[in-house]
């Protein structure tokens, strides 16, 4: 399978594809079997209708009060009382519904938000090993945290501003046709068209602008997280100059386009300005003209100066939710795109659990490629019998690594079949297969807390004295209890607090923690020095003593006692044999330990005359 980029979080969705994020959104909002989530969203939306039912009222008393007022002769105060009674009634009425709905609606919205943030999470880790090395790590956790924000400001103000704001719209030009005559309603209608299309033609030429500030945030995220996590090797070379001139110039490109948006903002605030004074004063002379004929009253005019500025002032809001919703069922696409990403590695339906009795682990005939023009094993065929140790050896690029994470299903062979226990892995569940294998990799990577939760995470469930009896056999044990705060000292991120050698020995702990079925130790030493390898190797050889072990291994004097040797070269088979036949055999192996036993001499003997030339020195000194 060729390699795939990393999603572009800059894409843009369609029209079609609005509506269909807004499809996709619906089910969270009316979610099957859940009656309270469904009732909520009922009682909001009666709450969102009776505020604006109360809204259109007001106006509507507010002429009443005036005509009584303005007319002539004494009026009954009784009367007035009984409609300013109503009228108050109703500006309560109006904002204490719009209270409530957000009272009931806020359970539906933010359940909505956890239930996508939880399934895009999930299926993120469902993905295979190929996306998750293509990703970039900065851009995906923006889109992902864009994504949920504009959950919840669709949910704001698309349901509590622009529906119920064309809902007046429709309630009020209803009322000045039915009160007055059509022309008040057609005017208004007309005024209120001509903002909405004007506001959103002109908002939409202005995206281009807000879609670059994106694209420019999440290079520059991207290109600070990447240089962050790799503090060690910007110090390394020096390049924290370089480093905060790439991060500029992308910020110099944010900034471009963030000037651009809010420059163009003002023809968007002159532009509604006009229509709306047009509208206006359209309107307002109309109603003069009336009140000189007799056909309207000056509480009849009252009432459209008022109608009219209550439609206009959430319309003032109107280019900023247009461009907001815009971005927002952007961000959500490119959300849902994650979870609509398809996965590589799937299990077969129906597909049961491992039934792992002895452990035997059996290739055979595996071949395996990233891509179709680069094939890395070829034609592989080999058995660990349960309860025994086979080691792999080989240069690097002979495809030892691969070996661990074909076994661990995060790719499919693309020819062959891999078993345990003659059964193939393709044909069980991923986390049954995963509870069986325990691994201590090349590269540990521990988690931003503490050392008791990454020697517990192995096993989250194992109570502190299992904990504890992992690290001893890991001969971390007393390195932890040296520690100021124990088991509850801090790695750091990614463990960058602990040496190397620590680092694996914590891994060593999780994984015997695990007490899985088969061991797969990825150059479980390399980062430790020869006394500590030692008493690891032993440590290992006992946890493992009665399980099946694979060893992938460059240092091969850490091997010499398995059971058999797999010497890998070019993806095939070069060699096979415990250590001393394949030395007798003087092949390939033999060649290998040769070239190892001569730097390890070297190495020794430069240690011993550094030690020397110190030691000169400082009786010199």
């Amino acid at each position: 399978m060729p390699p795939r980029h990393a999603p572009d979080m800059s894409y843009r969705p369609s029209a079609k594809a609005d509506w269909n994020t807004i499809r996709t959104l619906v089910p969270y909002l009316w979610p099957k079997g859940e009656l309270t989530i469904r009732a909520r969203v009922v009682v909001a939306l009666l709450c969102l209708v009776t505020a604006k039912l109360a809204t259109v009222m007001v106006p509507v008393l507010y002429k009443e009060a005036v005509d009584l007022i303005s007319a002539e002769g004494a009026f009954v105060v009784t009367a007035l009382v009984g409609i300013l009674i109503g009228y108050g009634i109703s500006r309560v009425a109006q904002q204490a519904f719009a209270e409530l709905r957000d009272f009931f609606f806020a359970r539906v919205g933010q359940r909505a938000i956890r239930a996508v943030g939880l399934k895009t999470f999930r299926h993120l880790h469902s993905l295979s090993l190929r996306f998750h090395l293509d990703r970039q790590t900065g851009g995906l956790s923006r889109a992902i945290e864009r994504g949920v924000k504009g959950i919840e400001f669709l949910l704001t103000f698309m349901l509590f501003n622009i529906v119920p704001t064309l809902l007046e719209i429709t309630m009020v030009c209803g009322i000045l046709w039915a009160v007055f005559d059509i022309w008040y309603a057609l005017v208004t209608f007309v005024t209120v068209s001509l903002y909405v299309a004007f506001t959103f033609s002109v908002t939409e030429w202005r995206m281009k602008f807000r879609r670059q500030m994106n694209e420019m945030d999440s290079k520059a995220n991207t290109r600070a997280i990447d240089s962050l996590l790799n503090y060690e090797t910007v110090k390394y070379f020096g390049n924290e100059e370089h480093e905060a001139n790439r991060f500029d110039r992308s910020l110099r490109r944010y900034e471009d386009a963030a000037v651009r948006s809010k420059t163009t903002l003002a023809l968007v605030n002159i532009g509604q300005g006009f229509i709306i004074a047009v509208g206006l004063t359209l309107v307002m002379t109309m109603a003069g003209f009336d009140i000189q004929s007799g056909a309207m009253t000056v509480g009849g005019f009252v009432m459209v100066n008022t109608y009219l500025m209550q439609l206009f002032q959430p319309l003032n809001f109107l280019g900023f939710v247009y461009r907001e919703i815009k971005q927002s069922l952007t961000d959500m696409e490119a959300m849902f795109r994650l979870t609509s990403e398809q996965r590589e590695v799937t299990d077969a339906e129906g597909a049961p659990d491992l039934v792992a009795a002895g452990g035997t682990v059996t290739f055979r005939n595996v071949r395996f490629g990233y891509g179709p023009d680069r094939e890395i094993l070829k034609g592989l065929s080999f058995e660990v019998p349960a309860g025994k140790t086979v080691a792999i050896v080989g240069p690097s690029g002979a495809g030892k690594s691969t070996i661990s994470r074909l076994l661990f299903r995060f790719y499919d062979v693309t020819d062959g079949a891999i078993e345990i226990d003659g059964q193939d892995i393709r044909t069980i569940t991923q986390a049954s297969l995963r509870r069986a294998i325990g691994i201590v990799p090349q590269d540990t990577v521990l988690f931003n807390d503490s050392v008791f939760y990454n020697i517990a995470y192995g096993r989250p469930d194992a109570s502190p004295a299992e904990i504890e009896a992992a690290a001893k056999l890991a001969s971390i044990h007393d390195f932890v209890m040296g520690l100021p705060d124990g088991y509850n000292t801090s790695v750091g991120e990614r463990g960058l607090k602990l040496s190397g050698g620590e680092k694996q020995r914590v891994a060593i702990a999780r994984t015997i923690l695990k007490r899985p079925a088969i061991f797969l130790f990825d150059e479980a030493t390399s980062a430790l020095d020869s006394h500590t390898e030692k008493a690891i190797q032993r440590s290992l050889a006992e946890v493992s003593a009665d399980r099946t072990t694979l060893t992938i291994a460059h240092r091969l004097s850490t091997v010499v006692d398995a059971d058999e040797i797999i010497v890998l070269r070019d993806g095939v088979i070069a060699e096979r044999g415990r250590h001393h036949d394949l030395l007798d055999r003087d092949g390939v192996y033999a060649g290998m330990w040769r070239d190892q036993q001569k730097a390890a001499r070297e190495a020794e003997t430069e240690t011993v005359d550094a030690v020397a030339a110190e030691a000169d020195a400082q009786a010199v000194a």
